[in-house]
């Protein structure tokens, strides 16, 4: 796997329209996704010692590392166009303060933007 790698959960519908809107917008052929739910992120879930069976969180997959949630977000946006990678600056702001936010919305994702059948 030599680029960034996005996971995201395939029932998701905002998880779904998310990876729409990066994949518009990212700089030429520099990222590569996958649902948490396909072969190729039940690997890298198992890679990255989590859970196979719970998809509550985005993962980005960079360099040999595996980041989460708020801070998965922020540092694959460093492959956007510009503008959005001044976004990456965000990371500044400690997780602590972040993830809630990142929480709430992931928590509510079904009821708020509803289901895909992407999977």
């Amino acid at each position: 796997m030599s680029k960034p790698l996005v996971l995201y959960d395939g029932y998701c519908a905002l998880c779904d329209r998310s990876v729409q809107f990066l994949q518009k917008r990212q700089q030429a052929d520099s990222l590569e996704y996958a649902s948490l739910q396909s072969s190729s992120g039940q690997r890298l879930l198992e890679t990255c010692s989590l859970s196979t069976e719970e998809f509550d969180t985005l993962v980005f997959y960079e360099k040999g590392h595996c980041y989460l949630r708020s801070t998965a977000g922020l540092r694959l946006l460093r492959y956007l166009r510009f503008p959005w990678p001044l976004l990456y600056g965000l990371l500044l702001i400690p997780a602590f303060l972040r993830d809630p936010v990142y929480n709430l919305i992931a928590h509510n994702r079904y009821r708020w933007f509803g289901h895909s059948s992407n999977g």
